[in-house]
C-alpha cells in the first residue's frame, strides 16, 4: 500500500520561521524535498512555512526585508497582557482547557493592531491567496471554549485567514474572526499538535522551540499518531545562540535561517531512509 508521509511544522516565532525555510532549502540541496509530503501539519511559524511549502514555492530565496513588509508596520504589542498569558499557560494547577480560555480572555483585551492588518501582513508573507489541491492542516485555537480549530481546503476560513488565526500570538496579534468566532495562535494547545497527523506511517517533526518546551507532551502526541517511523529535528546549540532571547527579532532572521541550512546536511542523513519510502508491505 502507498504509505503516508506526514510533516509536522511547529511554532518559532519569527526565528523559528526563519531557521525552518533555511533548513528546508538546505534539505533541497542535499536531495530531500520535504514538500512531498503527503500531509502537512502548520502551527503559528509553521502555518507559513507548511504553506509555502504546500503551494509549491521556492524558499531559496525567500528573506522578508523586515517586519515593515507586513501591512506597512511592525505589530503593536501588548507586553503585559503577553507576560499574563504565558504565566497563566505554565500554571500547572490549572485545567488545560481552563487556561486557554483564560488566555483567550486576555488575548481578547489585549491593545494590538487590527485582524485586518495582521491578515494582511500574513498574506504578504505567504503570497499564496487560495488553499493547495492537498492535505495542508492549520491550527488555531478558539478563544472562548480552548479547543483546538485546525483549517483546511474544505472549511470556512481562507487561506490566509486561516494562517493569520495559526500565528494570532495573545499580546502581539489580535485573535482572527471566522463566521462570528475567534481564533488565537495554535500554540498556545501545542507547540506542534503533532497529533493531527494520526495515521501517517512515516512523520517528519521539525520543532523550532524543541528547547524550550518539556519532552513528555510531545511524546503523548507523538503516541497518538501511530507513526511506525519519526524523525525529529531541533535547532541545536549554534541555532539556539542565533535564535538570541527575543523570538520575534527579524535582525536575526540571516543568522537563523543561515543555522537551519547549515543543520541540514546532518538533518537530511537522518531523513532521507525514511522519506524515500515509497511503498509499505503490510506484514502478514
Amino acid at each position: 500500500m502507498n504509505t503516508t508521509r506526514a510533516l509536522v511544522l511547529g511554532g518559532g516565532g519569527v526565528v523559528g520561521t526563519a531557521w525552518m525555510t533555511g533548513l528546508v532549502s538546505g534539505l533541497r540541496q542535499e536531495g530531500v524535498d520535504l514538500a512531498e509530503a503527503d500531509v502537512i501539519v502548520g502551527t503559528s511559524a509553521g502555518s507559513i512555512v507548511g504553506t509555502k511549502l504546500a503551494t509549491g514555492q521556492d524558499l531559496d530565496s525567500y528573506t522578508p526585508a523586515h517586519s515593515a513588509d507586513q501591512g506597512g508596520s511592525a505589530p503593536k504589542a501588548d507586553p503585559r497582557r503577553m507576560t499574563e498569558a504565558f504565566a497563566i499557560l505554565a500554571d500547572a494547577s490549572l485545567e488545560r482547557a481552563d487556561a486557554r480560555r483564560r488566555v483567550g480572555r486576555l488575548a481578547l483585551a489585549a491593545e494590538t493592531t487590527t485582524e485586518q492588518a495582521h491578515i494582511a501582513g500574513i498574506s504578504t508573507l505567504i503570497t499564496a491567496r487560495e488553499w493547495p489541491d492537498r492535505q495542508l492542516f492549520i491550527t488555531a485555537v478558539d478563544v472562548e471554549t480552548g479547543e483546538l480549530k485546525v483549517w483546511d481546503r474544505a472549511g470556512d476560513a481562507p487561506l490566509p485567514t486561516a494562517i493569520a488565526s495559526s500565528c494570532a500570538l495573545p499580546g502581539v496579534s489580535p485573535p482572527i474572526t471566522v463566521n462570528g468566532r475567534r481564533y488565537m495562535d495554535g500554540g498556545i494547545v501545542s507547540g506542534t499538535n503533532a497529533d493531527v497527523a494520526t495515521g501517517a506511517d512515516v512523520l517528519v517533526l521539525v520543532e523550532p522551540l524543541a528547547h524550550l518546551f518539556p519532552r513528555e507532551p510531545l511524546e503523548r502526541e507523538l503516541a497518538k499518531t501511530g507513526a511506525g517511523t519519526v524523525v525529529t529535528i531541533n535547532p541545536d546549540q549554534g541555532a539556539q545562540q542565533a535564535f538570541g532571547p527575543d523570538l520575534g527579532n527579524w535582525a536575526a532572521w540571516q543568522p537563523a535561517r543561515q543555522a537551519g541550512l547549515r543543520q541540514a546536511a546532518t538533518a537530511a542523513e537522518r531523513i532521507r531512509a525514511a522519506w524515500s519510502i515509497k511503498d509499505r508491505v503490510n506484514p502478514l
